[in-house]
């Protein structure tokens, strides 16, 4: 979560922010027309609503000490109630007595009520998302995000002769995958990979942890599951109707969708010393999603799946070290795909689409012969302390004495999401007798050059 500050000394910043980003807190303040100016009054309301659990929480405090100065008042009382007449003294001190009973109690109430109004403003600060990196551009639609770089050329397929297909109808063809067996044991968007795109898929894991490792990242693989404390911290909805998380019944564990979520847990509560900055790490584990509401012919295949395997990279930072340390992973994974041969390209996303965490997020969408146009295959995201704070993650700035410790910055950044880089692999690499060609960087890995139809016994 933000900074409480934020709200206290900068309300309009916040309301502003809500309105670039399209951000709902409370259910009954939703974002209006962004061309009708009073559609904006929502943003407003929401602030003030925020201020005034804030403020319910502090004037609680206060009537805290202002309890706490008349139980020393009548403490200090009783000590002198020796110094009165005698015939005074026992009234006296009864009166004391029951004046502190009824403090004592008061206290009690007092304490539950601040406890109550604490967690009402903290699950609606916690609903609010990240600020904005100024950069960022706004908006809320795809043609909102800005363009920042294109690298590779797309195969002339016209040139040579024949017409691309997607890479369901690749793999199908090469009896590399079956969704229909996945849909029979698990559902649908489940499915078996098979053959070489067994080798194919290890192989991409292979190298991107290769690359990673190459850059200084600790390589781990993670639990599948997590706690729900953890996934809350990270700024993912573990349950509800709106989630996209498989969570386990009668426990507290959810399926991970990213290793950003166990590799960002690692150091919760943890305080670290500033020399360790930046910490990177790199985590190889499944990932598990609903992907409710996914449908449409971008979603087939194994482009949007219920479970895949992901190399994820990490990095806690300083403040100071974040910006830079986001353009370095943007670089990573810009490596990886050009040597893999994929043509794509760079998306600075928009405001309206970021996740609540993120401060500004890089996608590296490739181009996919098969429907046309470019998918995201990678992003990466600066979530800057957002994470931080509510994992309690810090570290001590070096200097003389004990310095106070500092949140870390948290940024995430996918090195390969096996799963679409195949399907960029299957569509890019096709060839005209129906193989596909291996990318260069993988034939060590995956032991040929070209994978072609199955030989019949």
């Amino acid at each position: 979560m933000l900074d409480i500050h934020v709200l206290r000394e900068d309300s309009a910043r916040i309301a502003q922010n809500l309105r670039d980003r399209h951000a709902r807190v409370f259910e009954d303040l939703a974002p209006g027309a962004a061309a009708d100016p009073a559609g904006a009054d929502w943003a407003a309301q929401t602030v003030a609503r925020l201020v005034d659990l804030d403020a319910a929480y502090l004037g609680l405090l206060r009537r805290q000490d202002e309890l706490r100065q008349q139980q020393n008042q009548t403490s200090a009382a009783m000590k002198s109630v020796g110094s009165l007449p005698k015939d005074q003294q026992a009234a006296e001190r009864a009166r004391l007595i029951e004046q502190g009973k009824q403090l004592r109690t008061d206290e009690r109430s007092l304490v539950d009520q601040t406890e109550a109004a604490l967690r009402a403003r903290d699950e609606a600060w916690a609903r609010v998302p990240n600020l904005t990196h100024p950069d960022t551009p706004r908006g809320r639609t795809d043609d909102d995000h800005r363009e920042l770089r294109r690298v590779g050329t797309p195969r002339d397929f016209a040139a040579e002769g024949f017409a691309p297909r997607d890479h369901l109808a690749v793999a199908e063809s090469l009896d590399l995958v079956d969704f229909e067996a996945g849909a029979k044991v698990a559902g649908q968007k489940f499915y078996y990979l098979k053959h070489e795109a067994v080798l194919l898929d290890l192989a991409l894991q292979h190298f991107a942890l290769g690359v990673a490792a190459r850059h200084g990242f600790a390589l781990h693989t993670t639990p599948d599951l997590a706690r729900d404390e953890i996934l809350r911290g990270l700024g993912f909805q573990p349950r509800g109707e709106s989630t996209q998380v498989y969570s386990v019944a009668d426990s507290d564990l959810c399926l991970v969708g990213t290793a950003e979520i166990t590799l960002g847990g690692m150091l919760a509560d943890a305080i670290l010393e500033e020399e360790q900055l930046p910490l990177l790490l790199a985590g190889l584990s499944h990932c598990f999603r609903t992907e409710a509401g996914s449908a449409g012919q971008e979603s087939k295949g194994l482009y949007r799946v219920h479970q895949f395997t992901k190399v994820e990279l990490f990095a806690f930072t300083t403040p100071e070290q974040s910006e830079a340390m986001h353009e370095r992973l943007l670089a990573i994974e810009e490596e990886i795909f050009q040597a893999l041969k994929i043509p794509y390209r760079v998306l600075d996303i928009a405001s309206g689409d970021l996740g609540g965490p993120a401060f500004r997020k890089f996608d590296l969408e490739a181009w996919m012969p098969g429907r046309g146009a470019h998918g995201e295959i990678t992003s990466t995201s600066n979530c800057t302390d957002y994470q931080a704070r509510r994992l309690r993650i810090r570290y001590r700035p070096a200097g003389e004495g004990k310095p106070k410790p500092r949140h870390v910055h948290m940024l995430n950044g996918t090195a390969v999401a096996t799963s679409r880089a195949l399907v960029a692999i299957l569509e890019n690499y096709q060839q005209q007798d129906g193989t596909v060609a291996v990318p260069e960087v993988l034939q060590p890995l995956v032991g040929k050059p070209v994978i072609g139809p199955r030989r019949r016994a």
